[in-house]
């Protein structure tokens, strides 16, 4: 059996491509990263564990992809550039095919954005996948939960609910056809982190997140943040293309608090309207206007015709039984 080293070195290290920004990466104690003039780092760590965040016996190249795209998905929200990501990795054991797919599929990913694995550690250990990124922003120019305004108008980037139509065919919630769990589970197992969106956004949006946990729970912290209140549209929020042959009712749950989304929610004044949907167009990612921030606090969900609703969600929470 090969050694937790020897592992490393077979799967996990590679010469490094981006001296500039990368000093010193996998083999010391620890890695050196450079920021450009004028550049914040953007940090942020994510944990996957199996029973939790994914399926047991879930298939490595896509988990692989996963567990990178939801931490891209936060660098994202931040309108940071890619530099880099740490791997922290406990395995039941050392199956070198299952290792050598889950690579394949997280590397594929780090490439196309120009991240460098830089370290990590290893250990024995029930299935657990935690990843540390690491981005830059211009100095002032992060789009912070902290930073919407009265007036701002409310987007969604992309479509939502796919992901949790997928798990309610998993878990027998729904009945879905075959071509339907098939499509609606490659929202769930392969999301796509919008980060050239979120580099257009700089100095146009003003606040934005990632939506992961869902909608309605996500957006609420950046109320929260900016002490503000908003109202919504749930009639408007794109619905995925295979949430979409589903009733109203599914629909909007769905969309509202689905999770597992990774698109971006976040808040612009008005007259940057047509800068949104340039940088939409160049980014070639669709952009849907769903609401206002207003001065009251709260969440207020309405239908397409104004008057208000009232849809029990529950966001995702880490410590509450699914």
């Amino acid at each position: 059996m090969p050694s937790e080293f020897q592992l490393i070195a077979d799967y996990f290290t590679r010469p490094v491509r981006r001296a500039e920004r990368l000093a010193l990466g996998v083999g010391d104690d620890c890695a050196l990263l450079t920021p450009g003039p004028g550049m914040q780092l953007a940090v942020s760590t994510d944990m996957l564990v199996e029973g939790r965040h994914f399926f047991a016996g879930a298939e490595p190249r896509s988990l692989g992809h996963k567990c990178l795209a939801v931490n891209l998905s936060d660098l994202a929200a931040m309108g940071a550039k890619p530099l880099a990501f740490t791997l922290a990795l406990a395995l039941p054991d050392a199956n070198e095919a299952w290792l050598a797919e889950f690579a394949q599929g997280m590397l594929a990913l780090a490439d196309a954005h120009g991240c460098e694995l830089i370290g990590g550690d290893t250990t024995r250990g029930p299935l657990n996948i935690c990843i540390t990124v690491f981005g830059e922003v211009p100095m002032a120019e992060a789009l912070r939960r902290d930073h919407a305004q009265v007036g701002d108008d409310i987007w969604i980037s992309g479509t939502l609910g796919d992901a949790r139509l997928a798990l309610a065919g998993y878990l027998n919630e729904i009945e879905l056809d075959s071509a339907t769990q098939e499509e609606a589970g490659k929202r769930m197992h392969a999301p796509t982190p919008r980060v050239a969106l979120g580099l257009a956004l700089r100095g146009v949006a003003r606040a934005a997140i990632d939506i992961s946990d869902g909608l309605q729970g996500d957006l609420q912290h950046i109320l929260e943040r900016s002490q503000v209140g908003a109202t919504i549209d749930v009639d408007a929020l794109p619905a995925g293309p295979m949430l979409a042959r589903h009733d109203t009712d599914l629909r909007r749950r769905f969309t509202l608090a689905g999770g597992d989304d990774y698109e971006l929610c976040f808040t612009a004044a008005r007259i940057k309207h047509d800068a949104i949907l340039v940088a939409a167009r160049e980014t070639g990612v669709t952009v849907t206007r769903i609401g206002r921030i207003e001065a009251e606090p709260g969440l207020r969900l309405t239908g397409r015709d104004g008057e208000p609703l009232a849809i029990t969600t529950t966001s995702f929470d880490h410590f509450r039984t699914p």
